[in-house]
């Protein structure tokens, strides 16, 4: 029997890429039909499409790619209730991403399709990301470089007001202590940072030897520098503000490779504007693109990715690995690894 399986990769996680994997993973390479569909994110930014989030295509283009098709593996083609409707033949939709924000769970588990995930495809790359942010902004490495490139060479970067700081001996702070923030913890242990963690969900004994487990109040009076890798929930949207930042030692770094929601960005830029803050690295924002004219553009002592810490080819090839073995499980009729609606695991689908 040919299972027909819809690749809808884009200009990162490839078609072909899912495809050769796929085939990789499968009981039987010959008995699988795969079409391939190039979707236009990252050359088109991700946004809405009906009632799910950063997803890529449109759902016309996904039910007339989905025809016939048993599984769908992507990165961000929406799944929505109309495209479930309009595709009773599918049963599996596996989306390469730390978590399927694309996908309506409600509506899947509804119509019996079983939605996978891919967590900590993106771990490592994120983890060396924020590292790079951590060390750029602690040693002011935009400001100079930007200056330099315009042919000024200030010597009053060796005063002592301005000089940057070093990760050896620096109490860093980290918010969440998952795949990547116990990554981000090892590393700047290694470095000869005193590293705190606040993560209220974390196993206590999961940190011994790497860091200490602090409160927040305690972990942001104490640290020079704090990074974030928490996810964005009630509890957690908005919880670096003006008050957190105040409390902070004066001349601190603030770094967030997380989510933008997490933080205030308007008391960032005050706090660098009145020194509260020494620099800042961001890589995700509370609009994407970030909008011209924002405060943050031009605010001093800040250095800015555009939400490219997950984007190495190591991840995409990560990515489309975890899927496809998902496929592989469930053509086998196992149970799946990274189901984010179990209801029905290890029921056959042949």
């Amino acid at each position: 029997m040919t299972t027909t399986v819809l690749a809808a990769g884009d200009h990162f996680v490839l078609p072909e890429l899912l495809a050769r994997e796929l085939r990789a993973a499968v009981p039987d390479p010959d008995a699988l039909d795969v079409r391939e569909l190039k979707l236009p994110w990252p050359h088109t930014p991700f946004g809405k499409v009906a009632e799910v989030d950063e997803a890529s295509g449109t759902e016309e283009q996904m039910i007339e790619a989905l025809r016939g098709a048993r599984i769908c593996v992507t990165q961000m083609a929406p799944l929505t209730e109309r495209i479930l409707q309009a595709c009773p033949d599918l049963e599996l939709f596996c989306v390469s991403r730390g978590g399927p924000v694309n996908a309506n769970l409600e509506a899947a588990s509804r119509h019996g399709v079983r939605v996978c995930y891919a967590p900590g495809r993106n771990a490592v790359a994120t983890a060396e990301h924020t590292l790079a942010l951590i060390l750029a902004a602690a040693r002011r490495v935009a400001d100079v470089h930007t200056d330099l490139k315009r042919a000024l060479w200030r010597g009053d970067y060796y005063d002592y007001a301005n000089c940057g700081i070093e990760i050896d001996g620096a109490t860093v702070g980290l918010v969440g202590f998952g795949a990547i923030g116990s990554r981000v913890a090892r590393v700047l242990a290694a470095m000869g940072a005193t590293v705190l963690v606040h993560d209220p969900y974390v196993d206590p004994r999961a940190v011994e030897g790497i860091a200490e487990l602090v409160p927040l109040d305690e972990l942001l009076h104490r640290s020079r520098i704090v990074s974030l890798h928490a996810r964005v929930t009630d509890e957690t949207r908005g919880m670096i503000g003006r008050e957190q930042i105040a409390a902070m030692p004066p001349g601190s770094v603030l770094v967030n490779c997380a989510r933008g929601a997490l933080v205030d960005y308007d008391a960032v830029c005050d706090a660098l504007d009145s020194g509260q803050l020494a620099g800042a690295g961001f890589d995700v924002y509370p609009t994407e693109p970030v909008p011209a004219g924002a405060r943050l553009l031009s605010a001093p002592g800040v250095v800015l990715t555009p939400h490219i810490a997950g984007a190495s080819r190591e991840v995409a090839h990560k990515a489309a690995r975890i899927v496809a073995a998902e496929v592989g499980r469930h053509l086998r009729g196992k149970p799946l690894a990274h189901c984010a609606n179990p209801a029905g695991q290890g029921v056959s689908s042949t």
